[in-house]
């Protein structure tokens, strides 16, 4: 059977068949997910706005304090590959709970940190937390989501990503430059420990498989992985390889102070949101279908940002742009993965998970250099011919 054709028979692509009377409305808990997410987005993205005042604070510089989040992105990939997969016998109610209470001790830790070796090891433990509780998120959301409505109820919860970059990320920036940048950590240390407080109180389903949790890599030989693990390594190496180094940008190359990279929090925030209202295309027309379309959209973003950064207003519009295109891109993704076979869902998203964030650290680590010897615009530029191969592997077909 062709990878395609395996894809097609899934709930996703089943939507367009369902009347639109019939299908139900977006579950309620699919909210307190949505915040679940702005909690770890908000730490996951709010370093590189700040990254200018942590160097500062340190008097070390911006690519040393990146280093944490190639922590983070390390501690998140180990951790969904060798956690992520008790979700499915524990149960991801309880595999969230756990995790949200470790990343708050983690953002305590960060706001305390006296050395950059401190922040590293702190966002390694945050990290680490990360790992179980993305996949957890998504499991749950998949699991949740009525049929004919995968891609809206995902499409609901992945706006946890709007939340971090408006609520979360642009008023980061703020704080750092008005009281510190140990504030922010703390902030966003005290939604960590809201979010476990509203987990706790709801009646989330917390399904159980039985028998022995499957082995880290097993769901690898599950039909039509592969190629969406390589795009997903692909999409989140541009995204994380751009944007750990946008702040420093415009704020060393443009000469904007670092409460400016909040609007381009905010700018991408808007964007990425925005895409939400446009969820139900992809219920109609298949994730599998839009997929390719989506990553090409998004090389064609990185072409226009890269066109666009010696302005920081051309900049702005781009960073919007570049959101909404990162939403539909993300989408597709999650929700193919997630229906790829839901009895092994939580070890499919942790793999997902793994592969994200292992890309957070080649995308900081091998952008670095890229960034301090020719420019932002050749990190863009980079990024889209990443794109490139993500929409490839997008469109690949196998037995």
């Amino acid at each position: 059977m062709k990878f395609g054709h395996y894809v097609n028979m899934s709930n996703t692509d089943q939507a367009a068949s369902l009347p639109a009377a019939a299908r139900a409305p977006i579950p309620a808990l699919a909210y307190l997910l949505t915040g679940c997410i702005a909690v770890i987005g908000s730490n996951s993205l709010v370093l590189g706005p700040i990254a200018p005042a942590v160097a500062a604070s340190f008097a070390t510089s911006v690519p040393a304090v990146m280093m944490a989040a190639a922590a983070f992105g390390l501690g998140t990939s180990a951790s969904a590959l060798f956690l992520a997969r008790y979700i499915d016998r524990i149960g991801a109610r309880r595999m969230l709970q756990a995790a949200l209470l470790t990343l708050a001790a983690a953002l305590v830790a960060s706001a305390l940190a006296p050395t950059v070796i401190a922040l590293v090891a702190a966002q390694l433990l945050a990290g680490i937390a990360a790992g179980v509780a993305m996949p957890a998120i998504y499991a749950s959301a998949a699991a949740i989501a009525p049929p004919g409505r995968e891609s809206g109820t995902i499409g609901v919860v992945l706006t946890g990503w709007t939340l971090s970059m408006v609520a979360g990320v642009s008023l980061s920036a703020v704080l750092a430059d008005l009281v510190h940048w140990r504030a922010v950590f703390a902030a966003v240390a005290v939604l960590a420990a809201l979010a476990w407080t509203g987990l706790t109180m709801t009646s989330l389903s917390d399904a159980r498989k039985a028998g022995p949790a499957p082995a880290p890599l097993e769901a690898l030989t599950t039909p039509g992985i592969i190629p969406l693990l390589v795009a997903c390594a692909a999409f989140m190496t541009a995204f994380y390889g751009v944007y750990g180094y946008l702040g420093d940008h415009l704020h060393v190359g443009l000469g904007e102070p670092v409460s400016a990279n909040g609007l381009a929090a905010l700018a991408y925030g808007v964007g990425f949101g925005t895409a939400a209202l446009l969820d139900g295309v992809i219920d109609r027309l298949g994730a599998r279908r839009v997929m390719p379309f989506a990553y090409l959209l998004v090389a064609v973003v990185y072409v226009a940002i890269a066109a666009a950064s010696n302005s920081y207003g051309l900049t702005l519009a781009m960073v919007a742009a570049w959101g909404l295109a990162n939403h539909f891109g993300l989408n597709v993704l999650v929700t193919r993965l997630s229906a790829l076979d839901p009895s092994r869902r939580g070890t499919i998203m942790g793999l997902n998970s793994a592969v994200t964030y292992l890309a957070v650290f080649v995308g900081t680590t091998g952008f670095g250099p890229l960034y301090s010897s020719f420019g932002f615009a050749i990190c863009a530029m980079v990024a889209a011919v990443l794109m490139l191969v993500a929409a490839s592997a997008a469109t690949w077909r196998s037995r």
